[in-house]
């Protein structure tokens, strides 16, 4: 395995750090509350980072998500390339990419998921949707968003059609969330009608099956990669602050105990890091990688709180703060531990596809 970003990959890293450390400070943040940043993202969009994720593959979009995590920029990056882009380009049919994909590359069209898919949400054999999603992140900017209904058969909505109501939530991380209603709300199925039954048995059921947890494997490599990079900002935080804040004569960072736990969350933060580039790196050449993204997202949920607490922490009193910095890493983190199953219901799964894949 090499991890080593390509050229072109490195290009567009070093072009998202910029401009997320240009106009992501904290001070902006602050003025935008728990809205999108929508100069940030016509910016990141006109400089083509959106359209470069279908060529720098997923590896890439977690390095760019990386650098967004680390000054946790409020843009609905990760929720347009893993339920749009990437989708799209990856299990969409032709006509559908020649449709959709450019309004996504250019920003235009904002997309998002309703994931993972719940019991309650039913489609019928007409592609009518109904039932109810709690919280889908970046909802109110969203013009799309695909739905996974109890079949695993993935849809999209348009968030403007009859039948779709959108109303907004807020939760720990500032990312626009609403509640999604559908009632009897018309529905496009990715990949095209082809199949499509009341039922849905058969081959045509694997299908969209295969197709839900492909989308859903992506979306949480994507979203640890976002993971490492909160805690990588939470970390550096806490090492400014550390070095600088002196008691009883010398810096904090002097102390064995604010070392050892500054150590700790170093090395959470690298496994969340590494994990993410080896289920990327395998999603991108083809390889099988369920287990990989799995893996990548455990370590997103279980060391991603134990980082983003531990930053917190090294602050003493400063990061009781609400209105300090590291605080909104400490929201995001916690907010990433519990997205898309938590570190428990992950590891369920984990071992639950282990065991298939050693009785084959």
């Amino acid at each position: 395995m090499d991890f080593t970003p390509t050229e072109e990959q490195t290009a567009a890293q070093g072009l998202a750090a910029q401009i997320f450390g240009d106009l992501a400070t904290h001070e902006r943040l602050a003025a935008i509350g728990t809205g999108t940043d929508a100069e940030l993202w016509k910016e990141l969009c006109a400089a083509g980072l959106t359209a470069a994720v279908e060529e720098i593959g997923l590896l890439g979009l977690v390095l760019l998500l990386e650098e967004q995590g680390r000054t946790t920029a409020q843009v609905p990056l990760a929720v347009t390339c893993a339920y749009g882009l990437l989708a799209v380009a990856e299990h969409g049919t032709d006509e559908q990419r020649e449709r959709l994909l450019p309004p996504l590359r250019d920003g235009t069209a904002v997309a998002t998921g309703a994931f993972p898919a719940r019991d309650g949400l039913r489609a019928d054999g007409e592609g009518r949707l109904n039932g109810t999603v709690p919280y889908v992140p970046w909802l109110r900017d969203a013009t799309s968003v695909l739905v996974a209904d109890a079949d695993r058969v993935l849809w999209i909505v348009w968030t403007a059609d009859p039948g779709v109501a959108v109303t907004p939530v807020e939760t720990t991380a500032p990312w626009s969330a609403a509640r999604l209603t559908l009632d009897r709300a018309p529905g496009e199925r990715l990949g095209g009608p082809g199949g499509r039954t009341g039922t849905n048995t058969g081959a045509n059921s694997a299908t969209g099956t295969a197709a839900y947890e492909a989308v859903l494997a992506a979306s949480r490599t994507a979203f640890a990669g976002l993971q490492a990079g909160v805690c990588a900002g939470s970390l550096a935080r806490a090492v400014a602050h550390t070095t600088t804040r002196e008691q009883f004569g010398r810096p904090l960072s002097t102390n064995q105990g604010v070392l050892l736990r500054a150590a700790d969350a170093h090395m959470d933060t690298e496994a969340i890091r590494v994990t993410a580039y080896e289920a990327a790196w395998r999603h991108d050449r083809g390889l099988p990688y369920a287990a990989q993204a799995l893996t990548a997202a455990w370590w997103a949920s279980e060391a991603g709180k134990r980082v983003v607490h531990a930053g917190q922490h090294l602050h003493g009193g400063t990061g009781a703060d609400l209105d300090h910095p590291v605080h909104r890493h400490f929201l995001w983190g916690r907010q990433l531990d519990a997205y898309l199953g938590c570190g428990s219901e992950v590891l369920e799964e984990l071992g639950q596809l282990l065991v298939k894949e050693g009785s084959q």
